[in-house]
C-alpha cells in the first residue's frame, strides 16, 4: 500500500497546536499559495485550448496532415494522460514543491522549443515534451490543495480549482485568436506557446520563493516503472491507431494496435493488483479505486472531457476552414461556451441545496441539447444566428454541472494520506478524456470533411452535424451514468 510523504507547508509558531498541512495558518499565506498553484494549473489548461485555435494556421504555414494536426493537439495530451499518475508519486517521493517547479522549467522550456519549431514533426515531438512537464507540475496542485486546506476551506478551493479550468479553456479560445491574428513581431502561430515562456518564469521565481518547503523525501516508495510503460503503451496503442488510421484506410497495423491496447490495459490491472497484494506501490492502487464514488465519477469526467475537447476540436476547423472566420473571431464566437462553463463552475455550489442531486444528470442533458443545437444552426454553411449562442451557453453550463460537481464530490472527502493517488488518477482521467475527445470526435469530423471534399460536395457543416450527433451520444450516457447510485 501506499504512503504520503509527512511534509511541512508552515512553520508552526513556538508553543502553537497547530498542526503542518492543515489550513491553520494564516488565511494571506494559504492565498498565496493557492493563487501560485492555480496560475501554474490556468497555464497548462491554457495551452491545451490556445492551441485548437491555432491549428487551422498550423496546418497552413507547417503543411501539416490532418492526422498530424490531431497529434500537434494530442501529442500534448498523450504524454500528460499517461505520466500524470507518475507525476504525482514523484511528488509524494521527493515533495510537491520540488515536482512541480521541475515540472514547470520544463513545460516552460518545451513551450520555447514548440514556438521555435520548424515543421510539424518538430512540433508534435516538443508538444509531447510540454505534455510531460505538465505531467509533473499539475498534479502537485491538487495535492498542496488538500494538504494544506480541511473542511470548508477545501472544498472552496477546489471549487476554484474547477473554475480555473473553464476560465483557462475560455481564455486559450480567445488568447489564441487574438495572439495569432495579431502576428506579433511576425511569429504568428508560434506566440500561441511563446506567450508561456515569460508566465513560466515569473512562476518559477515566486515558486521558489513561496511554495511551502518540503520535509524530505519518502521513505520505502519506488516508481512503478512496469506499470508506467503497461499503461503507456495501452494509450499510445489506442491513441495513435484512432488519430492516423482514418488517414491510412484502417489498414492491418491500426485494428491490430487497437486489439492490443486492450490486452496491455488488461495485463496493466492484473499487475497492479498483483503489486497492491505485494504491498507495493501501484500506480493505481485498487484501494482508491473502491473509495466512495471514484467509479461513477472516472465515467462521468470522461464523458465530460471526451465531448468538450471533440466538441472545440470540430467545431474550431469547422469556423475557420468552413465559415473562413479569422482566429481572432474564431475564439470569440466559441467563447460564450466557456464563460457560461465558468459561470456555472463559480456559483453552482451557492445555488439551492435540493437541487444539488439534479446538478449532473441535467448537466449533461444540457451538454446533450448544447452540442445538438449547435449542429443544427450551423447547418447549411450560415451563422447560426442568436439560436447558435443559446446552444454554446447551454453546452458550457451543461459541461460545468457536469464535471465541477463531479470532481469536488470525488476528492473533497478524499484522506490525505490518498490525496496524491487520488489527484493523480482524476487529473488522468481528465485529460484521457480529452484525448478520447480529440481522437474520436476529431476523426469522425475530419473523416467525413475530407469524403466530402473529395467527392465534390464540399461542406464542412455537414461533417459537423454528424460529429454533433455523436457528441450528444456521449453526453447522453454521461446522462444516464449520472443516475446510476451506488449500493450502500
Amino acid at each position: 500500500m501506499t504512503t504520503t510523504v509527512p511534509e511541512s507547508p508552515r512553520s508552526p509558531t513556538p508553543g502553537s497546536s497547530k498542526a503542518p498541512g492543515t489550513d491553520n495558518g494564516p488565511a494571506a499565506g494559504r492565498g498565496r499559495l493557492l493563487a501560485l498553484v492555480l496560475t501554474a494549473q490556468f497555464m497548462a489548461v491554457l495551452d491545451v485550448f490556445i492551441v485548437n485555435v491555432a491549428a487551422p494556421t498550423i496546418r497552413t504555414e507547417l503543411d501539416a496532415s490532418g492526422a498530424a494536426l490531431q497529434l500537434v493537439v494530442a501529442g500534448y495530451t498523450i504524454t500528460y494522460a499517461v505520466l500524470l499518475i507518475t507525476g504525482a508519486r514523484l511528488g509524494a517521493l521527493f515533495g510537491h514543491r520540488r515536482a512541480l517547479l521541475a515540472g514547470l522549467a520544463v513545460f516552460t522550456a518545451a513551450s520555447l522549443a514548440c514556438g521555435l519549431a520548424r515543421s510539424g514533426g518538430e512540433l508534435i515531438a516538443f508538444r509531447m515534451v510540454q505534455g510531460a512537464g505538465a505531467a509533473l507540475m499539475v498534479p502537485q496542485v491538487l495535492s498542496l490543495i488538500q494538504r494544506n486546506f480541511t473542511g470548508e476551506a477545501r472544498t472552496r478551493a477546489l471549487g476554484v480549482y474547477a473554475a480555473v479550468l473553464a476560465v483557462g479553456a475560455a481564455v486559450g479560445q480567445v488568447l489564441g485568436g487574438v495572439l495569432v491574428s495579431a502576428d506579433l513581431l511576425g511569429t504568428g502561430w508560434r506566440s500561441a506557446f511563446l506567450v508561456n515562456v515569460p508566465v513560466g518564469a515569473v512562476l518559477l521565481v515566486l515558486g521558489w520563493r513561496a511554495l511551502p518547503r518540503d520535509a524530505g523525501r519518502g521513505a520505502g516508495r519506488t516508481l512503478d516503472l512496469v506499470g508506467l510503460v503497461l499503461l503507456g503503451g495501452s494509450v499510445s496503442l489506442l491513441t495513435v491507431p484512432l488519430v492516423l488510421g482514418q488517414e491510412e484506410d484502417w489498414p492491418l497495423w491500426s485494428r491490430l494496435c487497437l486489439a492490443s491496447s486492450v490486452v496491455l490495459f488488461a495485463l496493466f490491472c492484473r499487475y497492479e493488483s498483483a503489486l497492491a497484494r505485494r504491498d507495493g506501490a501501484p500506480l493505481i492502487a485498487p484501494r482508491v479505486l473502491r473509495l466512495p464514488g471514484i467509479g461513477l465519477a472516472i465515467l462521468r469526467v470522461l464523458a465530460a472531457m471526451a465531448v468538450n475537447a471533440g466538441y472545440l476540436f470540430a467545431l474550431t476547423l469547422h469556423i475557420q476552414s468552413g465559415l473562413g472566420y479569422s482566429a481572432l473571431r474564431a475564439g470569440l464566437t466559441v467563447a460564450p461556451t466557456a464563460v457560461a462553463f465558468g459561470v456555472v463552475g463559480l456559483t453552482w455550489r451557492r445555488w439551492p441545496r435540493r437541487w444539488q442531486p439534479a446538478m449532473i444528470p441535467g448537466g449533461f442533458v444540457l451538454a446533450a441539447a448544447g452540442s445538438l443545437g449547435t449542429g443544427l444552426a450551423l447547418h447549411g454553411g450560415g451563422d447560426g444566428g442568436a439560436g447558435l449562442y443559446l446552444a454554446f451557453v447551454a453546452l458550457g453550463a451543461g459541461l460545468a454541472l457536469a464535471f465541477g460537481p463531479t470532481l469536488t464530490g470525488a476528492l473533497a472527502t478524499v484522506r490525505p494520506e490518498d490525496a496524491a493517488d487520488a489527484s493523480g488518477l482524476l487529473t488522468t482521467v481528465t485529460q484521457l478524456g480529452q484525448l478520447i475527445g480529440v481522437a474520436t470526435f476529431g476523426t469522425l469530423f475530419l473523416n467525413r470533411f475530407e469524403a466530402l471534399g473529395a467527392s465534390g460536395a464540399y461542406t464542412s457543416s455537414d461533417a459537423l452535424l454528424m460529429c454533433a450527433y455523436a457528441l450528444a451520444g456521449a453526453a447522453a450516457l454521461g446522462a444516464v451514468s449520472g443516475l446510476v447510485r451506488r449500493r450502500r
